[in-house]
């Protein structure tokens, strides 16, 4: 992993939590020194801030995809409206963290970013013990039986499923439905998440969607 973040809290802060969870980790306190970096190294994925003095990082990134590289970014900002996302986007990066955020949800989304295939081999269909989702034909079924789900419904449990056995955080989980960032504290998320259990789990033995206190959700076979 490489952060590169002129704030020296910040990247120190992010980079020990990654070293904690096993990653090698690389830092850049600028632009760039960073986009130097990254297109000499190899690395799984960069956190990138956006607003650096000398070469920001919504520029870093622009030049990083001009030079071909790849490599999956999570751009962290301050800046948290619709316009600056789509900007960050826009410039080449795969995520955008909104600061303040917790540790726990920069690590979910860098995992996404890192397990997300290419775009040619992205499956469509995804299986879960006795739940199917297929996303092409936009239909689900639990144990062979179809589930009435509303629209954002199946995009819930489509994230899910794309991720089955990680955990997806709530912010994650309401951009899947509204595609900007919203109060990840808000209760709007768990009460979409109560009414899909009772739709997937209700009236079988073995739930799949399961709560990670303090984080989201994830769904998984029993163990």
């Amino acid at each position: 992993m490489l952060v590169i973040d002129d704030d020296a809290r910040t990247r120190a802060f992010v980079a020990e939590g990654l070293r904690q969870q096993g990653h090698t980790v690389d830092e850049a306190g600028d632009g760039e020194t960073g986009l130097h970096m990254a297109m000499e190294g190899q690395y799984d994925a960069l956190v990138v801030d956006r607003m650096m003095p000398g070469l920001p990082g919504l520029e870093a990134v622009q030049a990083m995809r001009a030079g071909g590289l790849k490599t999956p970014v999570l751009m962290l900002t301050a800046l948290g409206s619709v316009d600056d996302r789509v900007a960050g986007l826009n410039a080449g990066a795969d995520d955008y963290l909104v600061k303040p955020f917790a540790f726990s949800e920069l690590s979910a989304r860098l995992q996404a970013l890192v397990r997300r295939p290419p775009l040619a081999e992205t499956s469509t269909r995804h299986r879960v013990a006795d739940l199917e989702v297929d996303v092409a034909a936009h239909r689900a079924t639990r144990a062979g039986k179809p589930l009435d789900l509303t629209p954002h419904e199946f995009k819930l449990l489509e994230r899910l499923a794309r991720n089955a056995g990680h955990a997806v955080t709530r912010t994650m989980l309401l951009e899947s439905l509204w595609g900007f960032h919203f109060d990840p504290r808000a209760n709007l998320i768990d009460a979409h998440i109560s009414r899909l259990r009772a739709k997937v789990d209700r009236g079988f033995d073995q739930e799949l969607i399961h709560t990670i206190r303090g984080v989201g959700y994830v769904l998984k076979a029993p163990d």
